[in-house]
């Protein structure tokens, strides 16, 4: 890559953040003035997160669908570099909002930090392997809307009906496609790159050391969703029994 064509890429990258800047700004002062300040932030990050996540899943498959050549060893295009820098722009601008409002909630900046330096290694010091970093970035991201729809709902159950409803509603459904997406699609993908990264015909353009933080982030990333997923499934079932206990001793 030339370094013009370099330097016009970069500068997609503060466009981005400006961009995700002035949609937390709107959350705050606009979307969610009537919320309280406890939960304005929270809502402010899942609208951004709104902003980012499905555009990123269609972006991210267009600029793999876009070049038929493009593997696990293939330089980045111009594209899949635009739309890393998409996705870097938006866990930036997220990594500020924890910062700022929850500094002492280490497994999300933690999680920030470490998709980062996947996303930064990916598009600034190796310049390949975006179809593997993309590929994953549409499977953590193709549940993004539902999750956060799911977690404004949450976020407003006990005072609003409405909101109670479509926390009833979604989370089953929700929870089957975030279940098969991070305990099945997501762990055979990352087989596939272990597979091929381990085979060391990637190693003249990914270093051995970087493929493997990505692997350790990623695997990492996806047992703590596991987790994650796994006792709300438990909270799930244990409200249900909990109703039909109480249905039962009323009649």
């Amino acid at each position: 890559m030339d370094s013009p064509s370099l330097i016009s890429s970069m500068s997609s990258l503060p466009l981005f953040f400006a961009m995700y800047f002035a949609i937390y700004l709107t959350a705050h002062f606009i979307v969610f003035r009537n919320w309280s300040p406890k939960l304005r932030p929270e809502a402010a990050s899942c609208l951004i997160s709104l902003a980012h996540g499905t555009p990123a899943v269609i972006l991210a498959c267009l600029a793999i669908l876009a070049d038929s050549t493009t593997g696990f060893a293939t330089i980045n295009t111009h594209f899949q570099n635009t739309v890393l820098e998409y996705s870097i722009a938006y866990f930036l601008m997220d990594l500020c909002h924890y910062l700022t409002f929850y500094p002492t909630d280490i497994l999300f900046i933690g999680h920030h930090l470490a998709t980062l330096f996947v996303f930064v290694t990916c598009r600034y010091l190796v310049l390949h392997g975006a179809y593997a970093v993309l590929i994953l970035l549409a499977l953590a991201e193709i549940t993004s809307f539902f999750q956060n729809v799911w977690t404004l709902a949450s976020a407003r159950r006990q005072d609003s009906e409405t909101a109670r409803q479509v926390f009833d509603l979604l989370s089953p459904p929700f929870y089957v496609l975030y279940s098969a997406v991070r305990g099945f699609a997501g762990p055979l993908f990352v087989y596939k790159m272990v597979v091929f990264y381990a085979s060391g015909v990637a190693d003249n353009v990914i270093p051995k050391w970087l493929w493997v933080s990505w692997i350790c982030v990623v695997v990492m990333a996806i047992s703590v969703s596991v987790l994650w997923i796994s006792n709300l499934w438990i909270e799930l079932y244990r409200e249900r029994m909990f109703k039909l206990e109480k249905e039962k001793k009323s009649t």
